[in-house]
């Protein structure tokens, strides 16, 4: 179970329990070294609140050190509508408040709130695993950031990407923003983004949004396919390449010739040393 496994990392089960985690409208299974984290609420298209972000947070901080592939799904229908709208009227999500109570306080514990919620997608970059989202249907504004956090993008025919935030008067700030420019270059996000158009599977494949596209009924067997070729390889060759792979862009050619040669050289002396 997910609780012992945390508990195996030294971190607290309790935070991650599968009767919690139901109260919020997620499931968590970890499978050997495959990690499925389920956006479980489908009579709501998957919206997330506060709990949402804070639950995926701590699954990250309680990860088993076996894990290397992290699977991110939607029950139902659509992968992810975005955020919950009671976020943005002054009564918001029984129990958790609102960005409204928060905006009226003060910039700074709107800011707060939005650090701590970022938490919830940072981990899934981390380069000792490999992050898997399998979209199906809409991925609108967090749900889309929840798909920009992962590494790869694995979608059904259906699927339907919008960057609502500027439509509604707000910025997206789930950490979507850098992957998106980093994915599709500067100028398609900025279409993307102001226009809050939507991104359907097949624009989203051509323009390197999603590495794959499948039939609906396909995706499950797709996702597990590409996890079963992640994990055929070498996994600390896996992780210190992530790393090179993520350090790349903010490097000049002979930064990156120099960690190629220090990572290089660190597998061949723990290979052969």
């Amino acid at each position: 179970m997910a609780g012992a496994q945390a508990r195996q990392r030294g971190g607290n089960a309790e935070d991650v329990s599968t009767e919690r985690l139901a109260e919020i409208g997620l499931r968590y299974e970890v499978d050997g070294e495959i990690a499925t984290i389920t956006l479980d609420r489908p009579d709501k298209r998957n919206a997330q609140t506060f709990a949402t972000w804070s639950a995926l947070a701590r699954i990250g901080e309680n990860l088993p050190e076996q894990v290397r592939v992290v699977v991110v799904r939607g029950e139902g229908p659509s992968f992810s509508a975005g955020i919950d709208l009671r976020m943005f009227t002054p009564e918001g999500v029984p129990g958790q408040g609102s960005f409204s109570s928060a905006a009226a306080r003060g910039g700074t514990d709107v800011e707060q709130r939005v650090k701590q919620a970022q938490a919830g997608f940072l981990w899934l970059r981390r380069p000792e695993i490999v992050s898997i989202a399998a979209v199906q249907g809409h991925a609108v504004g967090a749900g889309f950031q929840l798909a920009l956090a992962c590494d790869l993008r694995i979608v059904a025919e259906d699927a339907a990407f919008c960057m609502k935030e500027p439509a509604l008067g707000l910025v997206p700030d789930l950490t979507g923003t850098k992957p998106l420019v980093e994915l599709v270059g500067p100028a398609r996000a900025i279409d993307i983004c102001l226009t809050a158009r939507t991104v359907y599977a097949d624009e989203a494949l051509r323009i390197g949004l999603a590495e794959k596209v499948v039939a609906g009924g396909d995706l499950e067997q797709a996702v597990r396919d590409k996890a079963a070729e992640l994990l055929s390889t070498n996994r600390d060759a896996a992780i210190a390449t992530k790393r090179l792979l993520q350090g790349a862009r903010r490097r000049s050619l002979e930064e990156q010739c120099a960690a190629e040669g220090a990572a290089q050289a660190a597998r061949l002396k723990a290979l052969f040393g």
